[in-house]
């Protein structure tokens, strides 16, 4: 069976998965760049979805999960360059990409069910 977790426990452990992926990465300057990259956009949806629960309007609260969105998907380029690179262990990598997609494709589902909330 497998544990449920609300979105926001989900988006801080994917947040501290992609610290410890960034912090494993070689010092080269590819592992440092890449490493600074997972390490801003992998943390970046879970601040950003605290602040779209203060959103101020519908609008608001669409961008915000927009910039969540989109920090997601540029996250998941970087686990796959990391990936192809070979710089870290397979299974917690494409555990860490499964969850990216998940997280993916709750936040597109949740964008549709707020656009399609604003048009009522």
């Amino acid at each position: 069976m497998q544990q449920k977790y609300d979105l926001d426990d989900r988006l801080i452990n994917f947040a501290s998965n992609c610290l410890d992926i960034g912090e494993k990465l070689p010092p080269t300057y590819a592992g440092n760049y890449l490493g600074s990259q997972l390490v801003r956009s992998g943390t970046s949806p879970a601040l950003h979805y605290g602040e779209a629960h203060g959103a101020e309007s519908s609008n608001d609260f669409i961008h915000k999960m927009k910039v969540c969105l989109k920090e997601l998907r540029e996250t998941f380029n970087c686990l796959r360059l990391i990936q192809k690179r070979n710089w870290v262990g397979e299974d917690k990598l494409s555990n860490l990409i499964a969850e990216n997609n998940q997280l993916i494709a709750i936040f597109v589902a949740s964008l549709k069910t707020a656009q399609k909330n604003k048009r009522r």
